[in-house]
């Protein structure tokens, strides 16, 4: 069954993350490890958290991942170069958003798409939060 290609929206950022495919990710077939991807998901995520927030607001809120979703097209393999992830968010519903990522490699080509689903919690608490209204702008498209 051929997987429906993620597409930006085009109300939201989207914030391109570079990933580097390294000699440890390399698995028994020749190319990059499914765990790997995993991984590249919340790297994809928390850059993209990094690179818009304070440290403040970094020490007051944390994100907690509670569900991956991963769709392989094409692999990558251990010669891999400008590889990148686009990421970006859905709709906050209460302390959840579900962040989207594409996978591409240098020449645009999408290899692996995912879906997070993010939870908000007070990094104190560790108990979910509603997202904040005024969080919402630095995820919009400028």
């Amino acid at each position: 069954m051929a997987r429906a290609q993620l597409e930006p929206r085009s109300d939201r950022e989207i914030f391109v993350h570079p990933l580097e495919v390294r000699p440890e990710h390399i698995d028994e077939n020749g190319h990059v490890n499914n765990v790997v991807y995993v991984g590249w998901l919340q790297d994809a995520g928390t850059a993209h958290w990094n690179a818009r927030f304070s440290p403040e607001d970094r020490a007051r809120w944390s994100w907690v991942g509670v569900r991956h979703e991963i769709d392989y097209f094409r692999p990558l393999m251990p010669d891999a170069t400008g590889v990148k992830a686009r990421t970006w968010v859905g709709e906050p519903q209460g302390p959840r958003f579900n962040r989207f990522v594409r996978i591409e490699d240098a020449d645009g080509k999408l290899c692996a798409q995912g879906v997070t689903e993010w939870v908000l919690v007070d990094a104190t608490t560790m108990r979910p939060h509603r997202i904040p209204a005024d969080m919402l702008p630095a995820f919009e498209a400028g």
